[in-house]
């Protein structure tokens, strides 16, 4: 009898197993925003006399569109599709078992029910393309601005592109390959990956210095982990800085020994979003499950200061596991000056505005439920003067003004935007 009841309960175990399976490796039914292709007006054709104009872009997770916006008027210049392939990225998906449940696992357990179709982009130096990240395609394209088509794509190791940076002259496009726990450096000329670096468990922060010599990177690790009971499963957690030139790693950073070291015990490692100071000299950094950051003296290799930033009442209880991805702030930056950070408040529906010489802070609220707004990004300008932050649980982005710590502006973008860059952009009318 009890073997009967034991196999049983197998059965139905493999049989609730696979319809879970069935179902997180089928494709949701859902639309998407088309736009048009202009194929007259590809780069080539494009002449150097049509002048480069400051933009703002921002990748709308969700529905894998670009907005593009003016800086100084805020009003919406064109928005592009990250995915004009989709159809053909959605087959390759949907024709392996793997890659088919890896998309359902991006979908379900990282973006909240929705494919993750655009994480990160930076604009080209001659102002024709958008380099961009797509995490459930695992790959990197060129996106043609004007006419819409995809100039080259580039496929990751692994099975999930994340965050990106490039570099000062414009040359190379850095993009975390997730679970291959490495880096990539691709040549943004012809999509060629020229070189890498070894990551920890999760790849996710990529950081140039302002000169191009150095990189400043992050592995978070396993973050839909989300007891501290369970760190040991999460993996590497490292903090790095890395040759720009050679790629070879200079420093190797387990931030919590540092934590320790300095007094500040916290329950996680993981460096989220950082900022480093233009001398190069001070980073700060989240940490996962933190609401608020640590100062880093980089030259000294020591946590130096914390600041614990205010956590709403209705989150006062938050577990773990409530928090997005181990996000307790997600999107930090300095101003041009370095005289102040600004702090995306993920969980607690705020801005905050920091001092950096005396931690003083001037929140800006977002919503009354602190949960609604979802910050999840900020950008300085590129004059220093303002930050963008993406408000991704509202779909638009907030301007900030430093010197007067108060909202200027709102843009309406897309769904979920997440990052946003400055940038330069010859648009054909």
């Amino acid at each position: 009898m009890k073997k009967k009841i034991l196999g049983g309960l197998i059965a139905l175990g493999l049989i609730v197993l696979s319809v879970f399976l069935y179902n997180l490796g089928q494709r949701p039914d859902r639309e998407y925003p088309s736009f048009p292709l202009d194929p007259e007006n590809k780069a080539s054709t494009v002449h150097d006399s049509i002048p480069l104009r400051d933009v703002v872009v921002t990748g709308n997770n969700w529905d894998g569109v670009i907005t593009i916006f003016d800086p100084n008027t805020l009003e919406i210049i064109k928005k592009i599709s990250a995915m004009p392939d989709r159809e053909e990225r959605f087959t390759d998906i949907y024709s392996g078992f793997k890659r088919r449940l890896a998309s359902g696992f991006i979908r379900d357990y990282i973006g909240e029910g929705n494919d993750q179709l655009v994480d990160d982009m930076f604009t080209s130096n001659d102002g024709r393309f958008i380099y961009a990240s797509r995490p459930s395609f695992a790959d990197v394209v060129a996106i043609d601005v004007n006419s819409g088509e995809i100039a080259w794509r580039t496929p990751v190791e692994g099975l999930r592109a994340d965050h990106s940076a490039i570099s000062p002259d414009g040359k190379v496009f850095l993009v975390s390959a997730s679970t291959a726990r490495k880096v990539h450096a691709i040549d943004v000329t012809n999509g060629e990956i020229i070189g890498e670096f070894e990551s920890g468990d999760q790849p996710h922060e990529n950081t140039y210095s302002e000169d191009g010599k150095r990189i400043y990177h992050a592995s978070i690790g396993k973050v839909y982990v989300a007891s501290p009971n369970l760190d040991f499963m999460k993996g590497d957690r490292w903090f790095q800085i890395v040759d720009a030139e050679t790629y070879e790693v200079i420093r190797r950073v387990d931030m919590k020994e540092k934590l320790e070291e300095a007094g500040f015990e916290w329950i996680d490692r993981a460096i989220r979003p950082m900022a480093i100071t233009k001398d190069e000299k001070f980073a700060y950094l989240q940490i996962s499950l933190f609401h608020g950051f640590f100062e880093y003296d980089i030259e000294n290799d020591k946590i130096t200061r914390r600041l614990e930033l205010p956590v709403p009442e209705e989150n006062k209880d938050l577990s773990p596991g409530d928090h997005l991805l181990n996000s307790g702030h997600h999107g930090i930056a300095l101003s041009g000056d370095d005289k102040t950070i600004c702090v995306a408040g993920t969980m607690d529906g705020y801005i905050a505005l920091v001092d950096r010489e005396s931690f003083e802070v001037t929140l800006i609220e977002l919503s009354e439920d602190p949960k609604k707004a979802k910050p999840y990004w900020a950008t300085s300008s590129k004059d220093g003067t303002r930050a963008y932050v993406s408000i991704s649980g509202m779909d638009k982005v907030t301007v900030v003004d430093y010197a007067t710590k108060s909202v200027v502006g709102e843009v309406p973008v897309g769904n979920h935007p997440q990052r946003v860059r400055n940038g330069q952009l010859r648009l054909v009318d």
